[in-house]
């Protein structure tokens, strides 16, 4: 549950998709693409390409559709319930991160240059709690249930930006391919 890339400033409706490029393109010789033959797990809204693993469209996904006692009946399903476990633990991240620093909920009118330093921040923090092990309440309370991510506060619902997170971007075949054997070995695991 630590940060490892923080981009900062752009609209905070700016779909995931458009954020990943900008970032790639802005840093690209110190952004932290996968080493050849890992991915980074992303959700749906980002093409399956090579260095991101996306899940299936159209599937059953989310975790608490799994805790009900719902069994994946497809390997594509199957593969969907691990790529949501793992995805989690980003939503956790991201959930203490703004549980703990609720400015990031209603950022005030500063410059820019003051905001970005706003959003950097918390994140060092949050990561030299982490590697310290330092005793900590709400990361104690994410540590202990694997599954808990807090919702957003009510009072800060109307800061709250929905964005239309899916992409034109093409998926890569050889990353589909990669999924598929994934999702087969995963099903013949789990029976």
């Amino acid at each position: 549950m630590r940060f490892t890339y923080v981009s900062t400033g752009q609209p905070g409706a700016m779909p995931d998709t458009s954020v990943l490029s900008s970032a790639i393109q802005a840093d690209e010789k110190i952004f932290p693409h996968p080493p050849r033959g890992r991915y980074y797990v992303v959700d749906a809204g980002y093409p399956n390409r090579p260095g991101y693993l996306a899940p299936y469209k159209g599937e059953r996904y989310h975790m608490p559709e799994w805790h009900r006692g719902m069994k994946p009946k497809t390997p594509k399903e199957e593969f969907n319930r691990v790529h949501s476990s793992i995805r989690n633990v980003i939503e956790r991240c991201f959930g203490v991160l703004k549980m703990k620093w609720q400015i990031l909920y209603n950022m005030p009118s500063y410059s820019m240059t003051k905001q970005k330093k706003i959003v950097a921040a918390p994140m060092v923090v949050h990561n030299f709690i982490r590697e310290h092990r330092t005793k900590d309440l709400d990361f104690a309370r994410f540590d202990r249930d694997p599954d808990f991510v807090p919702t957003i506060l009510k009072r800060y619902n109307k800061f709250a930006t929905v964005t239309d997170e899916s992409t034109t971007m093409q998926n890569t075949p050889t990353m589909d391919a990669f999924r598929d054997e994934l999702a087969t070995a995963l099903a013949l695991a789990w029976n």
